[in-house]
C-alpha cells in the first residue's frame, strides 16, 4: 500500500464526513436514532473505523484507479465500496434492531456511496498532480 495516498485521504475523509456530520446532518442521525445514542461518542472506535475505512478505499479503490489511471474507476468502485461498507451497517442493524429507521438506512447508503466516491475521486486527483 502507498502510504502517501493514505495521508492524502485521511484529511480528504474528515473534511468531508465533518461537514456531512456537523452541517448537512447535523441534527438528522439525533431525529432518526437519538433514541439510541449515547451522550459521549466513542473516539477509539470512530477512529479506528476512519482508519480502517481509508485504508480499504485506498486498497481497493484508489490505488487500483491509479494503477489503471482512470478517474472513473476511483469514481464508481468508490461509490460501490462506500454503498456495500454502508450496507453492512445498515442493513444489519434494520434486520435485527427494533425501530431501525428506513429513511436512515437510505439516506446513510446513499452518503456512504458519495462520500466513498467523493474522496476516493479528490484523492485520486491529488495523487495524479503531485505524481504519486
Amino acid at each position: 500500500m502507498n502510504f502517501k495516498l493514505y495521508l492524502i485521504a485521511l484529511p480528504v475523509f474528515f473534511a468531508i464526513d465533518m461537514f456531512w456530520l456537523g452541517v448537512v446532518a447535523k441534527n438528522f442521525y439525533k431525529e432518526q436514532i437519538g433514541f439510541l445514542m449515547t451522550p459521549n461518542v466513542n473516539w477509539t472506535a470512530a477512529i479506528i473505523f476512519y482508519l480502517v475505512f481509508i485504508l480499504g478505499l485506498v486498497l481497493f479503490v484508489i490505488s487500483p484507479a491509479l494503477a489503471k489511471s482512470s478517474l472513473q474507476h476511483a469514481i464508481v468502485f468508490g461509490a460501490l465500496f462506500g454503498f456495500i461498507t454502508y450496507a453492512t451497517y445498515d442493513l444489519t442493524n434494520l434486520a435485527t434492531l427494533k425501530d431501525w429507521p428506513l429513511t436512515l438506512t437510505i439516506v446513510d447508503l446513499i452518503w456512504g456511496s458519495v462520500l466513498a466516491s467523493s474522496v476516493s475521486s479528490v484523492t485520486y486527483y491529488l495523487a495524479t498532480k503531485i505524481n504519486i
